[in-house]
């Protein structure tokens, strides 16, 4: 029989049932294989697990059948099969307490955050921007800050940098970071970002982390799936971004937890190499120490991925649980891989690690787990027990009956505009106008005078813009985490 304070994954070649204690289930893990190995089912049955000890889980959902976890399973062949060579199992095929989010707002809530909330750094990675871009991004930020500016959507930002553009002095002595090339080039990027459709990202209201740590009713952890399945494809740059965002508002925000009986949060990142391609360095470095020091926080992370190389050997080092199903290995380069996946475990001299890799059937993994004292265990060749909610999507219908019973319906669903960057600066514009217009001759009313005043009027508003905006004195606006750690943030 299974403990209690075990997260159960399924059973070893002797019958006996294989689990992550819950307590340790913070120093984060990795569910690895090929291609069509169940590597899926296998995530799906360790997301039930943590639901069940009342965690929470915020989990991307990649292929569109992870949404299946809010559905009574059924199971028959195989999967039966599996569960009867099981007779400890408590299996009782339920649905889970699920709620959907989507950038888009078409297939669940509307998931947002705000420039400000994101900062520079990680805008500036979504953006791909140079060296000297990311030096006028981190310019126009900083003003934003010291003139007040709320920086809450892509209109804000273009707003603030064609404002910048045609008034360099307000820069101060950043005044030669911002170029006319960079600001060029930085609103080019934003209009290829909003042609992704990731405008849709960035507004109010935006997520509150606090919504996804509340229970369910009945006790159990509440399942976030966002979902990925479009996003992943068509933006994985803004996929990659958020999932960073995320991680860095959580270690920011959650208090230290200390040693505790289980985590508060499991994160589950699905095409985990999308977080560290083309990942500049600093970026990279800085979450390689979220991830190490975030566990302290009662948060554990998951990566998905085909296989472990994906990933840097520094955040490898950190992971507690590995999951590997099957691999496969028909090159050198291949199997000098399927070597080093093997040589990451526990030696366990009843198995062959390195054979058992390509001999894994569907639904089979080796699987690593870590020993009381924290320990890494020997390895062990598991059958992976199936989920008790259902394998595979939910229909239209059940998927939109889903999102009206959210306990967050019409929380997020509707869009909020309120007073930032570009109203603000459109309003001094205004002002600006209307005194420069009281300000002409009275010969200004003749047909001549007119035709002056509108020649000179577009220098005059944004001169008086500027001496207003040099005047006044602006609160600091949110930073994320992996800004502030290059000394971006001030909160």
């Amino acid at each position: 029989m299974p403990a209690a304070n075990q997260l159960v994954l399924g059973a070893d070649l002797g019958g006996q049932s294989v689990g992550q204690l819950l307590r340790l289930a913070n120093r984060h893990g990795l569910v690895a294989g090929a291609t069509g190995t169940g590597k899926t089912v296998t995530l799906q049955r360790l997301v039930e697990e943590f639901s069940d000890a009342g965690v929470a889980v915020f989990a991307a959902d990649v292929k569109g059948d992870l949404c299946g976890l809010g559905a009574v399973g059924a199971p028959q062949g195989k999967v039966a099969e599996r569960i009867a060579s099981m007779p400890w199992l408590a299996h009782r095929p339920t649905a889970y307490p699920v709620t959907l989010w989507d950038i888009h707002g078409q297939s669940g809530h509307p998931l947002r955050t705000t420039l400000s909330e994101m900062g520079p750094l990680l805008l500036g990675a979504l953006l791909e921007l140079t060296d000297s871009q990311q030096a006028a991004l981190y310019a126009a930020f900083k003003v934003a800050d010291r003139e007040g500016l709320l920086l809450l959507d892509l209109k804000d930002l273009k707003a603030l940098l064609a404002y910048l553009k045609s008034n360099p002095a307000v820069l101060g002595e950043d005044s030669a970071l911002f170029t006319t090339t960079s600001s060029q080039a930085l609103l080019r990027r934003l209009s290829s970002l909003e042609q992704q459709g990731a405008e849709a990202l960035f507004g109010e209201p935006a997520l509150q982390l606090e919504d996804m740590l509340q229970p369910d009713r009945d006790g159990r952890g509440r399942i976030h799936l966002l979902d990925a399945s479009r996003l992943v494809h068509e933006a994985p740059k803004v996929y990659a971004t958020f999932l960073l965002w995320l991680l860095a508002e959580l270690f920011e925000q959650l208090p230290e937890r200390g040693d505790a009986d289980k985590p508060l949060l499991a994160l589950f990142f699905d095409e985990a190499h999308l977080l560290f391609a083309d990942t500049p360095k600093a970026l990279q470095e800085r979450l390689e120490q979220v991830v190490r020091l975030i566990r302290s926080k009662g948060v554990g992370v998951y990566f998905v991925t085909q296989s472990p190389s994906d990933l840097p050997d520094d955040v490898l080092a950190q992971l507690g649980l590995r999951i590997q199903h099957g691999l496969r290995a028909f090159t050198t380069r291949e199997q000098k891989s399927l070597r080093a996946v093997a040589d990451g475990f526990r030696p366990n001299p009843s198995i062959d690690t390195l054979a058992a890799l390509t001999e894994l059937g569907i639904g089979e993994a080796l699987v690593g787990t870590l020993e009381e004292k924290g320990t890494p265990a020997m390895v062990r060749r598991v059958a992976i027990a199936p989920p008790q909610s259902r394998i595979g999507p939910l229909s239209e219908s059940e998927r939109t009956a889903l999102i009206r019973r959210s306990p967050l319906a019409g929380r997020y669903d509707k869009a909020v505009d309120r007073e930032s960057a570009y109203e603000l600066l459109s309003a001094r514009a205004a002002q600006a106008s209307v005194e420069a217009a009281e300000q002409q001759p009275s010969k200004a009313n003749s047909a001549g005078g007119i035709g002056d005043m509108l020649g000179g009027l577009a220098g005059q508003v944004m001169k008086s813009a500027v001496r207003q905006a040099a005047n006044q004195l602006g609160r600091q606006l949110v930073r994320g985490l992996l800004g502030s750690l290059l000394g971006g943030k001030g909160r």
